[in-house]
């Protein structure tokens, strides 16, 4: 297995939405088995291929069952409303209040190209509307509101900000 550079805030691979997988193979489990591996580095409890310079839609979590691989997601459902300190590989060492919906649904493939469903409320729900954020090409940063984001966009455009090595 390998570990990747994660990309950061300013590389354009992060604000292009991915392309589908159509090609489930040895070569898209070992890039699952590559970002899972990158992610528990980091540390974190998701990615997305874009953050790897990788512009597939596959995302890879682990918000406490263990590692999990949802390729070609679509979120179909979203409920109720949870503001939570939200932070991102992508932007190290930067951490905002973001309010989203509590609960997610997110419809996708397993590696094996299946059906696959994950559903979950707080931690999980919040973790596949990031990381399908991700696969759309938005940074976390789109969802801060007006002044907020505006003083989060000068501070990482500074030569003030320095990606923790």
């Amino acid at each position: 297995m390998a570990i990747f550079p994660i990309r950061t805030f300013g590389d354009p691979v992060l604000s292009v939405r991915t392309k589908p997988v159509e090609c489930f193979d040895a070569p898209l489990r070992r890039l699952a088995e590559d970002m899972l591996e990158t992610m528990y580095d980091a540390p974190g409890v998701g990615l997305a291929a874009p953050q790897i310079g990788v512009s597939k839609r596959i995302c890879v979590f682990d918000a406490g069952d263990g590692p999990q691989v949802l390729v070609n997601p679509v979120l179909v459902e979203t409920s109720g409303d949870w503001e939570y300190q939200e932070g991102c590989l992508s932007v190290p060492g930067h951490y905002w209040n973001i309010n989203r919906p509590a609960f997610a649904r997110a419809v996708g493939q397993d590696l094996d190209g299946d059906p696959v469903e994950f559903a979950g409320d707080e931690l999980l729900g919040r973790v596949l509307q990031h990381e399908i954020d991700h696969l759309e090409g938005h940074l976390l940063l789109t969802r801060l509101g007006g002044d907020t984001r505006k003083e989060a966009l000068r501070i990482l455009r500074s030569k003030a900000f320095r990606a923790p090595e």
